[in-house]
């Protein structure tokens, strides 16, 4: 067992980790981190997290906000688009893969993020999700800032309106949850409670930029000395159209009259035309999925030129054709949300046993019977529920042999760097050493925790 031998390479003195052996403790922190992950004891799983976010920090590994990038591209766009990764599952492995290629790429500017909803179903909670990120990132030699980010901490619409002080105390909830798991970017999504019945566009605003307010204020009491997390806000749930300047400046003109805090937002999310996972055909195929880039760079101009923002972000982005990203740059996003791209390649690689795939099938259909929509083909409900098949069978996941993760790995790297090519984030780790100085939050580990 890795913890076992913990004790040759890690030291604790006053609760504090120290580092004997970097390189015997690389090669032993793959066995310690799935140790973590399926330790069946909850207090212990925690403490073993804690221990493992300790070691990373030790090994320059450490959990920062990306504030300061962000503010410097509100006052000079640098011309690159930072990728917001959500992995769903392999989290390990995936998390390897990235770093790898950044390290080779010295892409520094790359964001790892988790959404309200995926935590649920992917069954990563916070903690593990940075835990098992930042593992990644000391088993690859990662030293640079590592951002963390809470992706669509987002009010469920259904339930705000039947309970909105329960829901609003849910996201408190699992933003205090984050934070304390040192996520220190943060996007939230309220725009699901937009009014699109009121007359004017500030008042169908309104619910919209008071609770952003309302939750940004509370990530700002709860943030840590020294770190000022960065928040994002959202105006393009509601509507089913392209969001617009006006909605834009009525969003952020009222969210600076209520927010009672001295940093507001550093980048906003807006409706371009996309939809998270692509638009699935009845042969299980994606349509060709169209974005507005015209609007993407009208708005980003507004929140950068007129806010100080970093840009717009553009989500649902991963399932675009290769050709669409050199146009995140040109056009001034400052940061492309990608997650369903990087599902599809490990579901659909040749490497992946079709005993296994068949075997996660089956068990989503039975399992998630209920969730297909009439009229749906079986291909298309798979598409769109095999998500939801790596949560529940994850030991399953991380249990498949070396011979057959390796090589859906080399996929995504090749992925990667070509999304790190297009959106122009190579060589950005010097930009990022010089505008972000990660602080770091020690937390007291028990010395009898790598004992025995």
């Amino acid at each position: 067992m890795a913890l076992k031998g913990l004790k040759d390479f890690v030291e604790i003195k006053d609760g504090v980790v120290l580092i004997k052996d970097r390189s015997g403790l690389r090669n032993i922190i793959d066995n310690l981190i799935y140790e973590a992950v399926f330790e069946p004891d909850d207090e212990k799983r925690k403490a073993l997290f804690i221990l493992i976010k300790e070691i990373a920090k030790a090994c320059g590994a450490v959990s920062a906000s990306i504030q300061g990038l962000y503010e410097e591209m509100g006052r000079k766009y640098p011309g690159f688009t930072v990728p917001a990764i959500n992995i769903r599952g392999l989290t390990y492995d995936v998390a390897k893969a990235i770093f790898r290629k950044a390290i080779e790429m010295n892409a520094g500017a790359l964001i790892f993020e988790i959404a309200r909803s995926e935590i649920g179903y992917t069954k990563q909670r916070p903690l593990e999700y940075a835990a098992v990120t930042l593992a990644a990132a000391t088993r690859e030699g990662f030293e640079w800032p590592v951002f963390i980010q809470g992706d669509h901490f987002q009010l469920v619409r259904r339930n705000y309106l039947s309970g909105s002080e329960l829901e609003t105390g849910y996201i408190k909830g699992l933003i205090s949850e984050s934070i304390e798991a040192e996520f220190y970017n943060i996007d939230i999504d309220t725009s699901t409670i937009v009014d699109i019945e009121k007359p004017s566009i500030k008042e169908q605003q309104r619910p919209n930029f008071e609770k952003t307010a309302e939750l940004s204020e509370h990530v700002r009491q709860l943030q840590p000395k020294g770190i000022e997390i960065s928040i994002g806000g959202e105006i393009g749930e509601i509507g089913g159209k392209n969001s617009t300047p006006e909605e834009a400046r009525a969003y952020l003109d009222g969210f600076k009259e209520t927010f009672k805090g001295t940093k507001g937002l550093s980048k906003l999310s807006v409706q371009t035309g996309t939809s998270h996972g692509g638009v699935v055909l009845p042969d299980g195929s994606l349509a060709k999925a169209k974005i507005d880039f015209d609007t993407l760079r009208a708005l980003s101009q507004v929140a950068r030129k007129e806010y100080g923002l970093s840009g717009c972000v553009q989500h649902g982005a991963s399932t675009l054709p290769e050709e669409a990203f050199n146009m995140f740059p040109e056009t001034g996003t400052s940061e492309v949300h990608l997650a369903t791209g990087f599902q599809n390649i490990i579901y659909d690689s040749k490497h992946l046993p079709p005993e296994f795939r068949e075997e996660v099938y089956n068990f989503i259909k039975t399992e998630y019977a209920k969730e297909k929509k009439e009229g749906q083909t079986e291909e298309q409900f798979i598409y769109s529920i095999r998500k939801k098949g790596f949560g529940p069978l994850k030991k399953k996941w991380w249990d498949l042999p070396a011979d057959v993760k390796d090589p859906i790995m080399k996929e995504l790297e090749a992925k990667f760097a070509l999304l790190f090519e297009k959106l122009k984030v190579t060589n950005t780790a010097d930009i990022v050493k010089k505008t972000v100085k990660p602080v770091v939050i020690k937390k007291q580990i028990n010395e009898g925790l790598i004992k025995g």
